[in-house]
């Protein structure tokens, strides 16, 4: 999601506007694209002033790009924040490889500006990448998005989901399963069903693994889908619940990002 920006987003825009932004984000299973704010006039400053920036954020739903882009407005050029380029780049991206595939590199060239408010050397990536800044890069060949993180990115957070296509392609998981199984509710919780579901779902994580968004030379090391009476006990049953918990290898074979879904079973249709 990207925010129409107003005439000064400054750090304290950021925590009033992004915040909830990010939570709406979160309900809905999206990722929210940040501007950097007006004031960030150096790296060492974006380095050092974006954990005020992430106050009130939600980290792992939402990413932000820095410097911000010119672009021309008739006869005059205009510096506004990176956000929607950086969206468009997010889109070309989806469309091409995947949402497992970074949006960044060296392919991940910016369309519709004419230049960077700023220049960052390799030095300056140094400074800002770590602490999950995405930059935005001048080179030979075009300008680029050069950083994929999260703002839950920083080295410092151990987060496993530092990274940007980590965290959307479980969004896009979830949220495909939860469309997809909606045909649940009003069948039997028991067993035959739950077959049906490890079906169905792993039907649709091996047709992730052949189009490469995981890791492994064999499925069992790139994906796993359980549910059965040890994710479903009877209680769950009793209040309608089935549980499926999903696993997938982003990064390194049989190293799984778990997820678990809800879903609403047994009901009696009147």
């Amino acid at each position: 999601m990207v925010l129409p920006e107003d005439a000064d987003p400054g750090a304290a825009a950021l925590g009033l506007v992004y915040g909830p932004a990010s939570v709406f984000c979160q309900q809905r299973r999206a990722v929210l694209i940040m501007d950097a704010p007006t004031d960030w006039k150096t790296p060492a400053e974006a380095a050092s002033k974006v954990a005020a920036a992430r106050i009130g954020v939600v980290k792992d739903h939402s990413a932000i790009y820095y410097p911000r882009v010119v672009i021309s407005d008739g006869k005059k050029k205009k510096t506004i924040g990176a956000a929607g380029a950086v969206a468009g780049v997010y889109a070309r991206t989806d469309s091409r490889r995947g949402v497992w595939k970074a949006p960044a590199g060296v392919e991940a060239d910016i369309r519709g500006i004419v230049a960077l408010e700023q220049r960052i050397t390799d030095l300056e990536h140094g400074m800002v990448n770590p602490v999950g800044v995405n930059a935005l890069r001048d080179f030979p060949n075009g300008l680029v998005v050069y950083g994929a993180r999260t703002n839950d990115g920083a080295d410092d957070f151990a987060s496993e989901y530092k990274y940007v296509p980590i965290r959307r392609l479980a969004l896009f998981i979830e949220e495909s399963l939860y469309r997809a199984l909606k045909w649940v509710v009003f069948e039997p919780n028991d067993e035959p069903l739950w077959a049906q579901i490890r079906l169905n779902v792993g039907a649709f994580m091996h047709g992730l693994y052949r189009r490469g968004a995981f890791q492994g030379t064999k499925p069992t090391d790139a994906y796993f889908v359980k549910c059965d009476a040890e994710t479903t006990t009877q209680n769950d049953r009793n209040l309608g619940i089935v549980n499926i918990i999903v696993g997938f290898a982003p990064l390194k074979p049989a190293e799984f990002v778990i997820l678990s879904l809800q879903q609403m079973a047994g009901q009696l249709e009147v």
